[in-house]
């Protein structure tokens, strides 16, 4: 049944039983009456075949329905249709009547069977839309969920960078800081450098002229081993003469001498001041940090002499075994000095030149500030005053103490002295002394009533300052009572004004 209606439904004969009718009504009026006649009697044939295969496709439907099947079907519409002879019952309507109303009913299902169709469509496309914008509105509810999320994150990240602002800006003006002091490193080293390049030539000419002498004394020695017969032959027990040739020392002395001398005058010209400004950052008093500058140069000079004395003995200890030279034992120790000076441990007389001002009561108890921070200056001085104990003479600061004479020959006023009064406030920068003559002039400030101003201080401070200071000078002694006894600089002890000063402090 179902392939007679498949090919029922593939020949479109209905279709085409349509297309005849309205090609007939169209040539109705212009045809004859015998191709009008052919023309139905055509359409009857036509309709004769579409009913044979509809009442092929009925039997074959009642047969698959079974013996029962479909029974009352063919009694109320089959039978009754057969018996008036392919004619329906007449009504109360015409045929006409009854032909649109079929046709009315046929065109209101085809609109029904198309509005459902459009409906059913465009139910499926509000519900497509529906879903997409279900969708829609969860990913905005997620990118709205992320947004907040990351809103608050960049909350977050901004209150951290706005804490850590301040921090960072110290930090890069501290690496600035840095920065600045490698850059004088750099030009410390080219400075160096040049003194290198300097010391090189004149290690070429005193080669060259050792050279020449060699020559001289290896000519002396065949012609005093030549036999004369005008002279009696010498004993041969003769003890030989020594050379008497310069050391580099000596003969780097004089440039040597000129090259510290300079440096010590840009120490004052440059590295003071770069001190003195980064020492006002955290105090306010310019007569404390003057005062801060002046005690770690002394500071530095006193350690550094210490490190050479000790340094020079363990050299001494170490050459006189195997020293043969022409030299004196004491020219080959300096000389070896002056060639190793990258030997000395310039590290730990920074530590101690810091913690000797730790305790100082001049400056102030308990300290107002870490030293550290001028650490590269005291570096610079520790290492300037180790070089200067080579020269011979060798230069050192002159005494100087608050309270004394002004003199004209060891200093010069400071801006803001009073230029009448005749003693020292404070030293803001020690001369330096190669023996009894001044080299180069300190700078001191002068006021009236110098010996009167005195800081104040409770009983506690006082007590404090005076034990810690006592002891620091007890120990100092002790360490350094055996290099005094064998070293030719024991005629001036050290730290006696210091344990003078703080006597002073407990009397009062």
């Amino acid at each position: 049944m179902a392939d007679t209606l498949r090919r029922l439904v593939n020949t479109s004969s209905y279709s085409v039983l349509q297309q005849k009718l309205e090609a007939w009504y169209k040539d109705y009026h212009v045809i004859s009456c015998d191709q009008n006649l052919n023309r139905c009697c055509e359409l009857v044939e036509l309709t004769s075949k579409i009913q044979g295969q509809l009442f092929t496709i009925l039997n074959l439907t009642a047969q698959e329905g079974g013996h029962y099947a479909g029974v009352d079907t063919l009694k109320s519409r089959l039978l009754p249709w057969l018996g008036t002879c392919f004619t329906m019952t007449s009504s109360s309507v015409s045929p006409d009547t009854s032909l649109n109303l079929i046709q009315d009913n046929v065109e209101k299902e085809r609109k029904i069977r198309e509005l459902s169709l459009s409906h059913e469509s465009d139910m499926q496309k509000m519900e497509g839309q529906l879903c997409s914008t279900r969708i829609q509105l969860d990913s905005i509810k997620q990118e709205l969920a992320d947004a907040k999320i990351e809103l608050d994150s960049t909350k977050n990240k901004s209150a951290t960078t706005l804490l850590a602002t301040e921090d960072e800006i110290l930090h890069l003006k501290s690496e600035l800081r840095a920065a600045y002091e490698q850059m004088d490193v750099y030009k410390r080293k080219l400075d160096v450098l040049e003194d290198y390049e300097r010391q090189v030539r004149l290690l070429r000419d005193e080669v060259t002229f050792l050279t020449a002498e060699k020559t001289m004394l290896q000519e002396r020695l065949v012609r005093s081993r030549s036999p004369s017969p005008l002279l009696p032959r010498r004993s041969r027990t003769s003890s030989p003469v020594r050379s008497e040739s310069p050391t580099r020392a000596q003969l780097t002395n004089s440039s040597r001498h000129a090259r510290l001398v300079s440096r010590f005058s840009d120490l004052y010209a440059t590295e003071r001041l770069e001190a003195q400004s980064l020492l006002r950052r955290y105090i306010d008093d310019l007569e404390t940090v003057q005062r801060i500058i002046f005690i770690a140069a002394v500071e530095s000079f006193q350690a550094a002499k210490l490190a050479y004395r000790q340094f020079k003995l363990r050299v001494r200890k170490t050459l006189s075994p195997t020293h043969v030279g022409p030299e004196s034992l004491e020219d080959a120790v300096v000389d070896y000095i002056v060639r190793n000076l990258d030997l000395y441990d310039v590290q730990t007389s920074v530590n101690d030149v810091i913690n000797s001002m730790n305790v100082n009561p001049r400056i102030s108890f308990p300290p107002e500030v870490d030293f550290v921070l001028i650490s590269s200056f005291i570096r610079e001085m520790c290492r300037i005053a180790f070089a200067m104990q080579t020269l011979d003479p060798s230069l050192d600061l002159a005494f100087s103490s608050d309270g004394e004479l002004y003199s004209d020959v060891k200093y010069r006023r400071s801006y803001d002295s009073e230029f009448t009064a005749p003693l020292v406030a404070y030293h803001v920068w020690p001369a330096l002394m190669e023996g009894d003559s001044v080299i180069v002039k300190g700078e001191a400030v002068t006021r009236r009533g110098a010996l009167r101003k005195w800081p104040m201080m409770n009983h506690g401070q006082i007590i404090s300052i005076y034990s810690i200071s006592l002891y620091t000078c007890v120990r100092g002694m002790e360490k350094q009572k055996p290099q005094f006894q064998s070293s030719p600089f024991s005629s001036r002890k050290p730290h006696t004004h210091t344990l003078q000063y703080n006597t002073k402090i407990y009397d009062l």
